[in-house]
Parts: C-alpha cells; sequence; structure tokens
C-alpha cells in the first residue's frame, strides 16, 4: 500500500476514534450518573477529553497530507493545552468525588454497565492501536505511532474500569468503585501535565507520551 493510501487509512482512524470517544462518552456518563458509579462517570468525560486530543491528531494528519510536519501548528498547540485544562480538572473532579463518596458511603446501584462498556472498548480500543501502529511503521511516521500509543493508555483505562466493575459485581468490594476512579483521577494528571509541557515546548509529542 502506498503512503497515500496510508495516510487515508490513518485518517479514517482518526476519524473513527473520535466518534467512538464521543459515543462512548455520552454512554457512560448517562449510565454511570443513573447507576451512582464514579469510575464509569470518570472513564466517559475521559473519553470527552480523548476526543480534543483526537482532533488535534486528526488535523496533524491532514497535514501530513500535503507536507512533511516537523513542529505543532498554532491548532495543535490550542487542542494540546485544552487537552492538558480538561485533564487537569478531570482528576480534580474525580479527587472531589473520591471524597464525597468516602464520607457518604456511596455505592453503585449497579456495575453491570460498566462491565459491557469496558470490554467493547477494550476490543476497540485494540483494533485502533493494532491498525494505527501499522500506518505509523508504513509510513515512518512517529506521529501516527504515538497516537497509537495514546490509544494504548486508553486501552488501560478501560482495563481498570472492566477489573473494577467485575470486582464490584461479583463480591461488592466498597471502595473498589473509588479505588478505579483514582486510578482514572491518576492517569488523567499525567497526561494533563505532559500535554500542557508538550504545548509549551512545541514538541511533536502527544499527551501520552512517545512522539507524535
Amino acid at each position: 500500500m502506498n503512503t497515500h493510501k496510508w495516510l487515508t487509512v490513518a485518517l479514517w482512524l482518526g476519524i473513527l476514534t473520535v466518534v467512538y470517544n464521543i459515543i462512548e462518552g455520552l454512554v457512560s456518563v448517562y449510565f454511570g450518573n443513573s447507576d451512582g458509579t464514579l469510575v464509569l462517570t470518570g472513564f466517559g468525560f475521559d473519553s470527552f477529553v480523548e476526543v480534543i486530543s483526537g482532533i488535534g491528531i486528526l488535523h496533524m494528519v491532514l497535514r501530513m497530507q500535503h507536507s512533511e510536519i516537523k513542529d505543532h501548528d498554532k491548532f495543535e498547540r490550542l487542542a494540546l493545552r485544552i487537552t492538558g485544562v480538561s485533564f487537569l480538572l478531570l482528576a480534580a473532579g474525580l479527587v472531589t468525588g473520591c471524597v464525597f463518596d468516602l464520607v457518604e458511603g456511596s455505592v453503585p446501584d449497579t456495575t453491570i454497565p460498566g462491565i459491557i462498556i469496558a470490554m467493547v472498548s477494550i476490543l476497540t480500543m485494540y483494533f485502533l492501536m493494532q491498525y494505527k501502529l501499522k500506518a505509523g511503521k508504513a509510513l515512518n511516521s512517529d506521529a501516527i505511532l504515538a497516537d497509537a500509543n495514546c490509544t494504548r493508555t486508553c486501552l488501560y483505562l478501560s482495563f481498570i474500569l472492566l477489573a473494577s466493575s467485575l470486582l464490584y459485581h461479583f463480591f461488592k468490594i466498597p471502595y473498589i468503585d473509588i479505588a478505579g476512579s483514582l486510578g482514572i483521577a491518576w492517569f488523567a494528571l499525567s497526561e494533563g501535565l505532559e500535554s500542557l509541557e508538550k504545548a509549551k515546548n512545541n514538541q511533536l509529542t502527544c499527551s501520552c507520551g512517545g512522539n507524535c
């Protein structure tokens, strides 16, 4: 497959990533709020932040179709800054929610939606990651390879959601929802700080680590 075709593949992978994250975010926040599970709600808001990051990646792929890129343009730097601030706000919100749930002794009504969403997300993110790796290697593009690393991070978050949801569903462990939420908060904090650093330095690196 030639360069033009692989760039088209990369573009459609980016579009699929954005569309999927929008749907995943809406479904996760809805069921997270209705079922009282903070980890699923946090997972949903993380998906919304990933949409912003994904739009920046899409813009970068479109630029790659016309010329070689060596740094972020103004739009991509803005997307990185918005992504970074959003991740930090998400981390702060999750920690606050964890404290509230701990004080109130709140537990989820059910975590079955979290189990289903996590399994769908694991399959989807694994598919996207593998094809982004193939596209990045075919194009010799650090940008697309790093986007695959970002997708791998989303895969890790899906496993956190799945683990906490399964443990609560089968064993009713009181604080497992809080533990899962703190796990997502830690990832959000790390990604937020890194995203802001990359925007400041104008380096071709994404908010999940690795060159892009």
